[in-house]
């Protein structure tokens, strides 16, 4: 039987360039053909598959990520990839992954308020993965109310080294991606104490885990936070929960791009907006605008078209049924939500 492309003819009717519309979606010329060049790439792979991720159990579907990580950063250095192919490619590999915490709120926290001497150590191992690292701010506790947070970095003249400490059993880290079991490292965000003076919450750059046998450090108590709701969704994820029981750090380890503490427990701030602390995290809810958006465009993108080839109902003389698209009640359900996606793209 041939089959009809009921698609091809909505298109047909289309009031608008549908190629140029796709240009406007990404953003230029070069960005759309960065992205269909690499969504090819990702389709083509078999180790990308996704069809089956909604059968494996939570075990099963965290060693197919790991797997799928290892691979894309295997094909990122085989292909030479830029910063926005390589980003582009683990967007399409749409499974949520440790390495999203890594290149999208680690290391853009060191950029941002790192300064010169911080970014030149930390950044040419966060680059090649020798290192991996999360950002854990977010406490049992206090979540967007970062004002709340309470661990606390005490400075300790006599070793020139803040203490990092948890508490309280809301003063715990939870849910930080990529801490469960894979990061070595993490941006910690605590209240910054010196001599007696709390100056708010800061950032350290701590160690987590080994680089030798990848077991926590000494007072150091990670794990994984386990089964999220869903089947398959953030439970390619491995959400954390951390403590810290008088960890010390060296000084040098807090970010001092917006303010530092001297040898002698001082603390310093720059011209620098003190807002810049929270730079990362506003930028990260940039992304979840954008991220929203393209969530939301796929569903309604796939039920659009869905409502297009399925018909039922309002047949006469023997004619092809109704298109669902063609019911009222059925575009009033969908169409808002297109809009919402075109909003919320440009809006991110």
């Amino acid at each position: 039987m041939e089959a009809l492309d009921y698609h091809a003819e909505e298109r047909r009717k289309a009031e608008f360039d549908v190629e140029e519309m796709k240009i406007v979606w990404a953003g230029s010329r070069q960005a759309y053909e960065i992205s269909d060049r690499v969504a090819r790439l990702v389709a083509s792979d078999p180790v990308f598959r996704k069809d089956n991720r909604t059968m494996l159990s939570r075990k099963d579907l965290f060693k197919d990520t790991l797997r799928k990580a290892a691979h894309a950063w295997k094909r990122i250095i085989e292909l030479r990839l830029s910063e926005e192919e390589a980003s582009k490619l683990r967007f399409f590999i749409d499974q949520p992954v440790f390495t999203d915490l890594h290149w999208g709120m680690f290391i853009p926290a060191i950029k941002g308020q790192g300064n010169e001497e911080q970014q030149q150590k930390w950044l040419p191992m966060a680059y090649k993965m020798q290192i991996i690292g999360c950002y854990a701010q977010t406490e049992l506790g206090h979540g967007s109310n970062v004002q709340g947070l309470e661990t606390t970095a005490t400075f300790d003249p006599e070793t020139d080294e803040f203490v990092i400490h948890s508490p309280t059993l809301t003063s715990s880290k939870w849910w930080p991606g990529g801490l469960g079991k894979v990061s070595t490292h993490a941006l910690v965000y605590a209240r910054l104490i010196t001599h007696g003076q709390d100056h708010g919450v800061h950032g350290f750059i701590v160690q987590l885990r080994s680089l030798d046998d990848h077991l926590p450090l000494p007072g150091i108590t990670v794990g994984d936070i386990g089964m999220k709701f869903g089947s398959g969704a953030y439970n390619s994820m491995d959400n954390g929960v951390l403590r810290f029981d008088h960890v010390r750090i060296p000084r040098d380890q807090m970010l001092m791009g917006v303010s530092q503490v001297t040898r002698e427990g001082k603390f310093m701030q720059s011209d620098v907006p003190r807002q810049l602390v929270y730079g990362t995290m506003v930028y990260v809810r940039q992304k979840i605008v954008a991220d929203a958006s393209s969530a939301l465009s796929r569903a309604v993108c796939i039920a659009t078209r869905y409502s297009v080839v399925r018909r039922q109902f309002g047949s006469h003389n023997g004619g092809p049924e109704t298109q669902v698209i063609d019911y009222k009640t059925q575009q009033s359900r969908l169409f808002p939500l297109l809009a919402s996606a075109y909003a919320f793209r440009f809006v991110g």
